[in-house]
């Protein structure tokens, strides 16, 4: 967030400004007019204006008090060739953030646009925080749980979104990391920019090129971080040694992991922040709060009304030891909502139908420890992935619907 709307008529003039905002390593947003800034204006404006006095039409003074109206603490820095008393007063009394007369030294300049930028970043962080307070932050809102283990994990989440860094996201398959990397990114200054998804295996440096491109002023998450290769990590590091406008996020099992499988350089670049999130079996005074949303939001996804909770079904599902996390228990409070139960083999069936009954209920149970990763769940059963994929579409079964 260091953009400059630069308003003057003469392009000389304008062009002199874009190489001093430039070389003070902020984005310049050139306009030759007010008809032409007044597009860029907006509360959300994630900048400040610096903008000439006299031009044709509508001067400075008409885009000032325009932009006051539009947002009353957006800074208007003001510039003019004839810099008399009279004029300075009435731009500080109309609002004017600064005044500066022309031609100003980029130093000059700069000063009062730095002094600037920070002014509405603080405004713009304020907004955030209030409106978090207001309406219950992201984290709150978005991580379901009352244990001890789920508000240590929405404080972590709030404290890495905080320091405005990378992070790595660590827990078992079926916690939700990629879940969890956006709600840090929601609870972050910049939670209305981009938010983009990869996954680490098989992101080659011209895929993560372009991701890093949609992903500019916003952030990135790269699942499986672990997975990337060296190419892709030598040139992920160089991007952000040189200054990237990109926050970037690694997910992956366990810390170890990822420390053994990085280059040293990235791998303290980006571990100033960690998020772990425990499994379900380290919390399961939540499975009832969990439970009852997953069944909330199973009955919303289907067009079902929800069957009563019994206490006692609460109580079964304490007793389960959920290996496969939130994923299993979205399943669960799936097939609870449609009144259907976990495959159990029958006696009516023959062998070969039984048999089958089975090999769908693993392929389905692996994909949901795996949050849906096809080919980390063919791994974990020892089938080949062609072997894997043949009997996924055997069964009807869709690693897509079972992503978390």
């Amino acid at each position: 967030m260091r953009r400059v709307l630069l308003v003057e008529d003469d392009a000389p003039v304008r062009e002199a400004l874009v190489q001093s905002v430039m070389l003070a390593e902020c984005d310049p947003v050139p306009a030759a007019s007010f008809v032409v800034a007044k597009d860029h204006i907006s509360r959300d404006f994630d900048g400040v204006i610096v903008s000439d006095i006299r031009m044709p039409g509508r001067d400075g003074f008409h885009l000032l008090e325009y932009a006051q109206n539009v947002d009353p603490e957006l800074p208007v820095i003001l510039l003019t060739g004839e810099g008399d008393i009279p004029m300075a007063v009435r731009a500080m009394g109309e609002g004017a953030f600064g005044f500066l007369e022309k031609p100003c030294s980029p130093s000059d300049l700069m000063a009062v646009v730095e002094r600037a930028l920070k002014t509405r970043a603080l405004v713009l962080e304020n907004r955030v925080l209030k409106a978090q307070l207001e309406t219950g932050d992201p984290a709150a809102r978005l991580i379901f749980g009352v244990s001890d283990k789920a508000e240590a994990l929405r404080a972590q989440v709030r404290a890495v979104a905080r320091s405005g860094s990378g992070a790595f996201i660590t827990g078992a398959a079926g916690t939700g990391i990629s879940k969890v990397a956006e709600v840090v990114h929601l609870c972050s200054s910049i939670a209305r920019t981009a938010f983009v998804k990869r996954s680490g295996a098989g992101l080659d440096v011209s895929a993560l090129e372009s991701a890093l491109e949609q992903a500019r002023g916003g952030a990135l998450f790269i699942d499986e971080i672990a997975e990337l290769s060296a190419q892709a990590q030598f040139f992920l590091l160089e991007h952000l040694e040189n200054g990237a406008n990109v926050k970037v996020f690694g997910g992956g099992a366990e810390i170890a992991a990822i420390q053994a499988a990085l280059n040293p350089d990235l791998f303290y670049r980006l571990e100033i922040g960690r998020v772990h999130i425990p499994s379900i079996a380290e919390r399961p005074e939540d499975i009832p709060v969990l439970f009852r949303h997953y069944v909330a939001q199973a009955g919303e996804q289907s067009g079902i009304t929800p069957p009563d909770i019994k206490g006692e079904h609460i109580a079964d599902l304490m007793q389960q030891d959920w290996s496969g996390n939130a994923r299993a228990l979205m399943s669960a409070a799936m097939r609870f909502v449609l009144g259907i139960s976990a495959p159990e083999p029958s006696a009516e069936l023959s062998l070969s139908d039984q048999l089958a009954q089975f090999e769908r209920a693993l392929l389905v149970s692996a994909l949901e420890r795996h949050e849906g990763k096809a080919s980390v769940a063919a791994a974990a059963l020892k089938l080949p992935r062609k072997t894997f994929y043949d009997r996924l579409a055997r069964y009807g079964v869709k690693p897509e619907d079972y992503r978390v």
